[in-house]
């Protein structure tokens, strides 16, 4: 199965100012979470980050944090125990016309929900905490979830490993971050692919 642009979102979590110089290839995990967001934002993909406690650890790199559409702050591990969750999921369309509760039940017409983005393209740091708590949530509420691996880290090389054990054992898929945007892409004539193209290069 193959990542389809229509039916992606971009979540990035915790590439927080003062974390990331403590984290394992901290620098190369930000230069591909940036091509991932350009890439996101160019083809008009939703784009979400968040940010661990802000007051401690700071903003996340303020690049990615002007790409995003929102950033969740949270005091929660797990970004979805705070409300990400229903950023990724649009409301339900209201009624039109008529007072539907005037008619009996069986006739009712239940409430349209908007197109859903079901695919949960995630990124971030600590990857065995913030990353894997909040991506097994999401594959709780039934999203499906792609794990960047050469975006994620940790502050050891072991942690990150052992998350994605947990997470590809979990039915999460591993993926790279070229896989991710030549996915999105599909072919060489999308009309986004030449500056694509220079983002990778």
């Amino acid at each position: 199965m193959l990542l389809d642009a229509e039916e992606s979102q971009l979540v990035l979590v915790d590439y927080q100012e003062r974390l990331m110089p403590a984290i394992f290839e901290g620098q190369a995990v930000l230069t591909n979470a940036r091509l991932l967001a350009k890439a996101a934002k160019l083809m008009e993909l939703p784009l979400w980050g968040t940010e661990q406690n802000p007051s401690r650890l700071g903003a996340n790199d303020a690049e990615l944090r002007s790409l995003c559409h929102r950033t969740l702050a949270k005091m929660h591990f797990s970004a979805a125990e705070e409300g990400l969750g229903e950023w990724l999921r649009p409301p339900a369309k209201p009624q039109q016309g008529g007072n539907a509760r005037s008619l009996p039940k069986h006739l009712q017409k239940p409430p349209q929900q908007a197109p859903e983005r079901g695919s949960i393209v995630i990124a971030g740091c600590e990857a065995h905490i913030c990353l894997l708590q909040t991506a097994l949530d999401l594959i709780e509420d039934e999203f499906d979830v792609w794990v960047v691996t050469d975006a994620c880290s940790s502050r050891t090389e072991r942690n990150r490993d052992a998350a994605f054990d947990r997470l590809a054992g979990a039915g999460a898929e591993l993926v790279t971050t070229e896989m991710v945007v030549y996915e999105w892409l599909r072919t060489c004539e999308h009309p986004d692919f030449k500056e694509v193209l220079a983002l990778v290069k």
